[in-house]
């Protein structure tokens, strides 16, 4: 049977989750558990729970497709804000606490660091995305606005390859992200969604 009802629980749970790595950062903030570098601690988590983020809104469309669960298409949006919400607190660590607003230093950081230009590149991004996530937006942008928000598509690129160029080499979960991006994109890709479903509704009868 198709879903088709918003799930008022998941709303809530998902709501709930987001907000979960900012009030665990400012505890361990307070309790000074951010380790001996508290500004790198706090600036990989930010980015972490933002990337998370960013990978679970991509993931809604493929999940509708598969499964038949259209609630979760509601969760884009949310997703999408609170990645952007993760990602601004980021940018905010890295130049009002890192650079303590040195534009001097902030400009040669991103002349001199690629990591830095592809995540500000990243960051502008959701900043579009999310001014225009509105319906009021959706009604002046009308058909360009499906265009405009298949920016998400680089934002997602942009921000593994933040995360791995960000990371000393030999660490292993950005290119676990970078796996997961990388089928959630797939899953857009017509014969690979349309095999995904069949195998799932393959297996639901195999199981009935």
């Amino acid at each position: 049977m198709k879903r088709s009802t918003f799930n008022l629980p998941l709303t809530t749970l998902t709501h709930l989750s987001a907000w979960l790595p900012l009030a665990i950062g400012l505890w361990d903030l307070w309790q000074g558990n951010l380790g001996p570098d508290p500004i790198r601690e706090a600036t990989l988590r930010t980015g972490k729970s933002a990337l998370i983020l960013l990978l679970l809104s991509l993931a809604c469309t493929p999940v509708n497709f598969i499964f038949k669960y259209r609630s979760v298409l509601k969760l884009r949006r949310p997703l999408g804000l609170y990645s952007f919400m993760y990602a601004s607190i980021h940018f905010a660590i890295f130049i009002g606490v890192d650079y303590f607003f040195d534009f001097g230093l902030i400009q040669d950081a991103l002349l001199e660091k690629r990591f830095a230009i592809v995540g500000l590149s990243t960051g502008i991004i959701l900043l579009f995305l999310a001014i225009t996530s509105t319906k009021g937006w959706q009604r002046r942008l009308k058909k360009n606005w499906k265009q405009l928000h298949r920016l998400v598509y680089a934002a997602g690129i942009l921000a593994v390859t933040h995360y791995i160029w960000l990371v000393k080499q030999g660490v292993s979960q950005p290119w676990v992200f970078a796996g997961i991006l990388v089928l959630l994109l797939s899953m857009r890709v017509k014969p690979i969604k349309n095999w995904a479903a069949s195998l799932f509704r393959q297996l639901s009868s195999q199981r009935a």
